[in-house]
């Protein structure tokens, strides 16, 4: 059965303040976001009828916004409001929610400064990017585009630009027969998966990349605090590639994969273990709990 277009379906979305049509939020094809990447965006989750940490999800659209140069004409929670209003309507209850902030078509340069900002909201439903056998483990290649250095691109903003190298190397992953592919910093050490974070389990411990060139994602600080409540070691540190050979446990945490286990990286095999499965159904947990529950659990 094919997907269905996105550009051709029923419900509502927020366009600059404004619910409309879905098939009729359209932008202008001289849109400067489109020619030069001047735009950021969010991934949300909504469980149970509440978005999963709306609010730092927001904070950091406004943050990816300024690193960027540019501010979102709107406050943050006009943006929260929007996003709880944009998944009502739509009739949701369990889905993926989408902002996006970008320069408009009112100039088309380099600089372009005296462009509109504009800001989008769309929800829809979406499971999990690996789909219902996920805990069988995906398969995960390795990406020949690495993570750029902070010094030669923002890579502390999500910013979508910077999808790029992740949509060509994950493209490049399927067609070898992998479900994604492993990248590499500018160093050639561990970084991430094309739109998740990556986890090792070495000796009983939960060892991770330092966000160094790409995003200290949301869903990686929440597993993290998970580990650590279950008195689980949780190490940042750089990872060289060889040591992957070592792990006993490997697995992606991101909005979009939540926690998916790995059972293959090129040619290495693991299987999900004792920490992979706990964290699966601490998150699993986690996600469906009222913010009020999350918050005094945080306490």
């Amino acid at each position: 059965m094919a997907p269905i277009p996105f550009d051709d379906r029923d419900g509502l979305i927020w366009f600059d303040g404004q619910f409309v049509p879905w098939r009729d939020a359209k932008l202008h094809v001289l849109t400067h976001g489109l020619h030069y990447a001047s735009g950021v965006f969010e991934g949300e989750r909504a469980y149970s009828g509440h978005i999963f940490k709306l609010r730092e999800h927001t904070e950091r659209l406004f943050q990816s916004a300024r690193i960027l140069g540019f501010e979102i004409p709107y406050t943050m929670e006009e943006i929260d409001a929007a996003c709880i209003e944009t998944m009502r309507r739509n009739n949701l209850t369990e889905a993926y929610i989408r902002p996006i902030a970008y320069r408009g078509s009112e100039m088309l340069a380099v600089s372009a400064q005296q462009t509109r900002i504009h800001v989008a909201i769309a929800a829809w439903a979406w499971p999990n990017l690996f789909g219902e056998d996920r805990m069988k483990g995906i398969t995960l290649g390795m990406a020949k585009w690495r993570r750029p250095s902070p010094e030669t691109a923002p890579t502390a903003s999500k910013a979508s630009g910077l999808y790029m190298i992740g949509t060509m190397s994950k493209r490049d992953a399927e067609a070898e027969g992998f479900n994604d592919a492993l990248m590499l910093d500018w160093k050639g050490d561990v970084a991430e998966a094309t739109g998740a974070n990556a986890f090792f389990v070495f000796d009983g411990e939960l060892h991770t990349p330092k966000p160094v060139g790409f995003l200290d994602g949301i869903t990686r600080r929440t597993v993290m605090n998970l580990a650590r409540q279950n008195q689980i070691k949780v190490v940042e540190r750089t990872i060289a590639l060889e040591e992957i050979a070592r792990a006993s446990e490997v697995f992606l945490a991101g909005t979009a994969a939540e926690v998916t286990p790995v059972r293959r990286i090129a040619d290495h095999h693991y299987a999900p273990g004792r920490i992979t499965e706990m964290l699966v159904g601490e998150y699993a947990r986690l996600v469906r709990m009222s913010p009020e529950e999350v918050l005094q659990r945080a306490a």
